[in-house]
């Protein structure tokens, strides 16, 4: 407990853990990291103090806070696993009942089964692979060797701590990755488990786990359209269900309207699997058509992509005078 990293979504030493935090908490931290999800986690919890207020909230009101954060379809399943835990009344106390809610898949189910219902179970994220790895020297690269580390993983709550209190034991895995046995230069002298540890055994630790090589990321490209009426509001539309931002407020891919258009310039962004260049139009018009989805454009909630195009296209429109 002693060299515990401090977490907004942590239960204080001695005191239970509140499942609701807990599963917000990994489902946001699910390919993000700490830094970004503190503020985030900070305004759910602000907007929605209960998993049963979350619920309650519309789709679309919870993807406009998820804005920002990336991986959408993380919001969507967010707000579908809520409101199949409202209705049972709370969340399954077993590793098998959270596998079948939605979006729960199985590192989400031992973390919220071992840190908030004490069961048994080891969740393996990014940090236990990297400390499995190295205890157990496994030279497999990932992402082929991740069945492997998982495995030798296992053995782990074999331990007497992780028997007792299999939630702190999870928890002190994460921050012995995340302090001690980091990505680069892991701090060995520091480490308590140096003594049982192969890779440090056989001088091979900073190489552990190794990686296969990466493809080259695909590139696409598209347009995207800032439309501003005087007052500065922007024309928005929400793009489908399902797919790439799905469900997510986002600018025109072609002309919304007749106007005089100009060139913004381009923004990039780097999703998962490829990266994607944007060329941004500009306009203004008095108005905008009644009934249109807007939004004021220094403050809408926006993917991220989004609003570097809208900052690009409102810093183009800010160098002339205003079309009509």
């Amino acid at each position: 407990m002693q060299h515990r990293r401090h977490l907004p979504w942590r239960a204080a030493p001695g005191e239970a853990a509140d499942p609701y935090h807990v599963w917000l908490s990994e489902i946001m931290l699910q390919q993000t990291v700490v830094a970004t999800v503190r503020p985030y986690y900070a305004k759910f919890l602000a907007a929605y103090p209960r998993i049963e207020d979350l619920a309650a909230a519309s789709v679309e009101e919870v993807c406009g806070h998820w804005a920002g954060l990336g991986y959408y379809a993380r919001a969507r399943n967010l707000h579908k696993c809520a409101q199949a835990v409202a209705a049972l009344g709370g969340f399954p106390r077993s590793v098998e009942g959270l596998r079948a809610l939605p979006g729960i898949g199985p590192y989400t189910a031992n973390a919220v089964g071992a840190i908030a219902f004490g069961l048994p179970a080891l969740p393996v994220d990014g940090n236990v692979e990297r400390v499995a790895a190295r205890i157990f020297a496994i030279a497999t690269p990932l992402p082929a060797g991740k069945a492997e580390i998982a495995a030798a993983a296992q053995g782990f709550i074999a331990d007497q701590d992780a028997q007792a209190a299999p939630g702190d034991f999870a928890q002190a895995l994460f921050d012995l990755g995340a302090t001690i046995c980091t990505p680069k230069s892991p701090d060995c002298p520091a480490c308590p488990w140096r003594a049982h540890c192969r890779a440090h055994a056989q001088g091979v630790a900073a190489s552990l786990p190794a990686r296969a090589k990466k493809p080259a990321r695909p590139r696409r490209t598209g347009t995207a359209y800032v439309l501003l009426d005087a007052a500065d509001n922007v024309l928005l539309l929400r793009r489908p269900p399902t797919g790439l931002l799905g469900g997510m407020l986002a600018l025109p891919e072609s002309p919304p309207l007749r106007a005089a258009w100009r060139e913004a310039g381009a923004v990039e962004h780097v999703f998962t699997h490829f990266s994607l260049t944007l060329s941004v139009l500009a306009a203004r018009r008095a108005a905008l058509p009644r009934g249109a989805l807007m939004a004021p454009a220094a403050t809408a909630q926006l993917p991220s992509v989004m609003r570097k195009a809208l900052d690009a296209g409102c810093r183009a429109l800010n160098l002339g005078d205003d079309d009509e």
